[in-house]
């Protein structure tokens, strides 16, 4: 697992270069259910085996091929669903993929319950105002992954994400001596924005990043503004952000938002980034939409 996430002030190397990713990188995220199809051939293959089996090995010898290899086959699928889902904080490796395993003991079993406030907390309130940010119009896009986590449906638009990138480069070149835009040092991919002086440091001061194949964000958020986010539908809480006796690899306030579709998602999502940008660095920050032109 090679999520980053570090504790100390210093800074990512910013450039106009911020990403090699490509904007017309493949939307769809296919992820394959497990199942096994035994035609007339097979059918008869496989009693043949059974009865050979029972005459020539051992009963536990051929009790454990009867539950290993069914096994085997399920390892081997969740394994190719995880390299599906693309690039990101893990290595697609077979050792990636089991320190992903491991992980999966412990993650969250209620992605839409907002972690506890902690009164020592600061900044000690959110920024995102219950009454004023709307419900996401449908439902809740379906979401896959650990590390990566990705969104499998209800793609976000190329215009948007197009638009939300430029309105945050504009930013981080309105104020460099704030702002800055690189690759991701939590994912290692993709487009994101860091803060220069991080109160609540997540990955060298990233505020968020965006993942190139499928549109969708992670940032970290009060967990103030976390609650309004959940209960309005704009994201959910990443898998891995638990608080327990095994040290989470990212922090208990990591949040994924959703891909916005259209204009109107993206003035929502400007909006939760400025709250992202609020935690990060305990400073209100507008994002002006007309930097996208």
């Amino acid at each position: 697992m090679s999520l980053t996430i570090t504790t100390e002030t210093q800074k990512p190397s910013f450039s106009d270069t911020v990403d090699t990713d490509h904007l017309s990188a493949n939307l769809v995220i296919r992820q394959d259910p497990f199942a096994i199809t035994l035609d007339a051939p097979a059918l008869l293959a496989v009693a043949l085996l059974l009865v050979l089996g029972m005459h020539s090995i051992s009963r536990l010898t051929l009790d454990a091929l009867i539950l290993l290899i069914p096994l085997a086959l399920l390892i081997q699928n969740d394994y190719q669903n995880f390299l599906k889902l693309g690039p990101g904080g893990t290595p697609p490796t077979p050792a990636g993929y089991a320190r992903l395993t491991w992980y999966r003991l412990f993650t969250l079993r209620d992605p839409f319950l907002a972690p506890p406030s902690d009164p020592a907390l600061l900044p000690s309130t959110g920024l995102l105002p219950a009454t004023t940010l709307p419900y996401r119009p449908g439902p809740r896009p379906s979401v896959a992954g650990l590390a990566p986590q990705r969104q499998l449906t209800q793609a976000g638009s190329l215009a948007a994400y197009t638009a939300l990138r430029a309105s945050l480069a504009a930013l981080a070149a309105r104020v460099p001596h704030k702002f800055g835009t690189a690759t991701s040092s939590v994912e290692k991919h993709g487009f994101a924005l860091f803060a220069r002086h991080a109160l609540n440091v997540c990955g060298n001061g990233e505020v968020v990043h965006i993942h190139t194949s499928d549109r969708s964000m992670h940032m970290n958020l009060h967990p103030d503004d976390i609650r309004v986010v959940l209960e309005r539908g704009w994201g959910q809480r990443h898998p891995m952000a638990w608080r327990g006796l095994v040290k989470a690899p990212v922090p208990v306030t990591f949040v994924m938002v959703y891909a916005p579709r259209d204009e109107s998602d993206l003035r929502i999502v400007r909006k939760i980034i400025e709250a992202a940008i609020w935690y990060t660095t305990a400073e209100k920050v507008e994002i002006q939409p007309e930097a996208e032109s």
